[in-house]
């Protein structure tokens, strides 16, 4: 599989779309919930104030992140970042792929750091990969999620200065 990362277009919604879709009928990593519409979806993943990028198999989205300000104004100087990989794509390093751009793009765009505020704890692989990018958990909140598989599970917040 050979990746590129390009910033999204217009006519990748559909191919986001599925990825997302497939992600959230999972109900075991992001709070959007399993019948969250196509529009409220693409809406928010792809806000004009976010920085939404999409990894290409050849013409194939395989998967999608974007990056945007943690907070605003005086808080604006740490990005917050969200990940996707469609499930065929899945352990062939595009979330890897993916993080590693976002990084570079983070520090282009200025950002002192990047900061994840909802991993989900029983997520294994995405918290082991994100440690593996130099990200370190800085505070677990309590039962924050309600897995479909685990019930209700811890979330950690993640960071990683640039």
């Amino acid at each position: 599989m050979t990746i590129t990362i390009r910033k999204y277009r217009e006519e990748d919604k559909d191919q986001i779309w599925a990825i997302i879709k497939y992600v959230i009928s999972q109900a075991d990593s992001y709070t959007y919930a399993p019948d969250t519409t196509r529009e409220v979806a693409l809406d928010d993943w792809c806000h004009p104030e976010k920085e939404t990028y999409v990894a290409l198999d050849g013409n194939k989205v395989v998967g999608t992140y974007y990056l945007k300000p943690n907070q605003p104004g005086l808080g604006s100087h740490i990005a917050n970042g969200s990940y996707m990989v469609s499930p065929e794509a899945r352990r062939k390093g595009v979330g890897r792929s993916m993080c590693e751009h976002s990084l570079e793009l983070a520090k282009e765009l200025g950002f002192r750091a990047v900061q994840f505020n909802f991993v989900v704890k029983s997520n294994v692989k995405a918290v082991n990969l994100w440690k593996s990018l130099g990200f370190e958990i800085i505070g677990e909140i309590p039962e924050a999620y309600k897995s479909k598989h685990d019930g209700f599970t811890n979330a950690y917040i993640m960071f990683k200065k640039l």
